[in-house]
């Protein structure tokens, strides 16, 4: 592939992260969040109950973050905060799955209709195409991640 395909391919890339960023930060707005905290649900939703650390090991916030984090998300009812059975000094989150669905899954509606029609429209050898890119791509961002210290990510797309 000649230089300039790979700079158009970068550069849309780019610009689909940028975008991304974007939805997301009003799909948060219109939720009730700031920042990119609803994506945080989104490993509630993948992961289940977990304790604190794991959350913090999952998402690669720090503990204090997470609890602020677990603050917001107690006071709208996403999750709740149990006692372990077996170790009462630990804290187990439970995401309030039902909850979390009912609101955001309003908010992704348009979003994932449309993608799912843009997936439709791709021959199945362009799709395998874009799913073998995704794929390495996100293993090379797993790389770099941990090549800078965050040996977490890989734990969150396994």
């Amino acid at each position: 592939m000649n230089k300039s395909a790979v700079d158009r391919i970068r550069k849309l890339v780019q610009a689909y992260a940028y975008t991304s960023i974007q939805m997301h930060e009003a799909i948060g707005r219109k939720a009730g969040f700031s920042g990119t905290d609803h994506k945080y649900l989104g490993f509630l939703l993948q992961r289940g109950q977990m304790t604190a650390g794991e959350f913090s090991n999952l998402t690669g916030l720090t503990t204090g973050a997470v609890t602020g984090l677990i603050d917001r998300f107690e006071k709208k009812n996403l999750l709740e905060r149990q006692f372990s059975k077996d170790d009462r000094r630990k804290v187990i989150i439970v995401p309030n799955t039902e909850k979390i669905m009912a609101l955001l899954a309003p908010l992704y509606k348009e979003f994932r209709h449309k993608s799912e029609m843009l997936t439709a429209s791709f021959s199945e050898e362009e799709n395998k195409i874009i799913e073998t890119y995704f794929s390495k791509a996100i293993e090379i961002m797993i790389d770099v991640a941990n090549n800078l210290g965050n040996e977490t990510i890989k734990k969150k797309n396994n």
